[in-house]
């Protein structure tokens, strides 16, 4: 696991250089653009446990940075690295057990984007992402007891791998974007979380607002 992750980590930052510092070709065709995005997150826990109920959406944040090489006219790729706040809340009934927890999954994110340019202003998006999971907290209150659970960020999947797609918006070199992401790996990686979580994949809606420096 410690391999597999380490070298999707690497893969990853040489995509990022890749993008970041294209080619020749890739500048000759159009301007490379590079700016700042944040915004906010709406996530949750794609899941269909038994004795889970009254799921909640966590309500987060993302910032990072972006940059965007045309691959044509009307046609580019973006790579972005963001920091990105995941998890829900439910209500748990377990062998009689009641009580309420909270998942918050914090990552580092390397969505890569296909862009599809309408026009000047219109961007559509789809693409991979890939995320590692920087940190955890599971909150509870109930039946089992209240406050932070024994099951840590060791429990979890430190990779996390999904789909994207979204549009943005520009207003010169200022945009308004949203995106929904669906996360593809199982958050769970030991029983006790699996207990909890079952199959649980995040998903999350993102609203963002960002700037071109360039």
């Amino acid at each position: 696991m410690k391999k597999s992750m380490n070298l999707l980590v690497a893969t990853a930052a040489l995509a990022v250089g890749s993008l970041v510092f294209p080619s020749s070709d890739a500048l000759a065709q159009g301007r490379v653009r590079t700016g700042i995005k944040g915004g906010l997150n709406a996530s949750s826990l794609f899941y269909d446990n038994q004795g889970v109920s009254n799921k909640n959406e966590r309500i987060g944040f993302h910032a990072g940075l972006f940059a965007q090489a045309p691959l044509g006219e009307f046609l580019a790729i973006q790579p972005e690295l963001l920091y990105s706040t995941k998890g829900a809340s439910a209500d748990y009934n377990l062998l009689g057990f009641n009580g309420r927890n909270t998942f918050r999954l914090n990552y580092a994110e390397l969505p890569v984007l296909l862009t599809f340019k309408l026009g000047q202003a219109v961007e559509l998006q789809a693409g991979p992402y890939a995320a590692y999971l920087l940190n955890s907290n599971i909150n509870s209150n109930g039946d089992f007891g209240s406050g932070s659970s024994a099951i840590n960020r060791d429990n979890f999947n430190k990779v996390d791998y999904g789909i994207a797609g979204g549009l943005n918006i520009y207003f010169g070199k200022a945009f308004i974007g949203a995106r929904y992401e669906q996360g593809l790996q199982r958050i769970a990686n030991s029983g006790a979380a699996r207990t909890l979580l079952g199959n649980a994949k995040n998903s999350v809606g993102l609203l963002s607002v960002g700037v071109s420096i360039n």
